[in-house]
């Protein structure tokens, strides 16, 4: 026997293909961000099947926060890393400057 409610996949590809003169209408170079928001849902469809949400925008709404949630946590774990990074760089070079200060006046 065959499956009588579509799948959560099959839910979302009909909000995607709903949503693809909007997605016409973007520009150029907004598409690939459209594109990579159902990627994100794509990515969390196991979750959003078993919740069987009547309406499957919602979850799919969820799925996109929780990714963006993600590369939120990884820019600012990678911010945190190259400002440190960066203050050991200033902190060396202050004190060769002073260094150097120290042996100009000794001349």
């Amino acid at each position: 026997m065959g499956r009588t409610n579509p799948t959560y996949r099959d839910a979302l590809r009909a909000i995607e293909d709903r949503w693809s003169d909007f997605r016409r209408a973007l520009r150029r170079r907004d598409q690939p961000l459209f594109d990579r928001l159902f990627e994100y849902a794509r990515e969390h469809a196991d979750a959003g099947g078993l919740l069987n949400h009547q309406h499957p925008l919602l979850p799919a709404l969820f799925s996109i926060d929780i990714e963006q949630e993600a590369r939120l946590d990884e820019l600012e774990e990678r911010l945190e890393e190259l400002e440190a990074t960066l203050k050991e760089h200033q902190v060396s070079t202050e004190g060769q400057t002073h260094h150097d200060e120290h042996d100009r006046d000794e001349r």
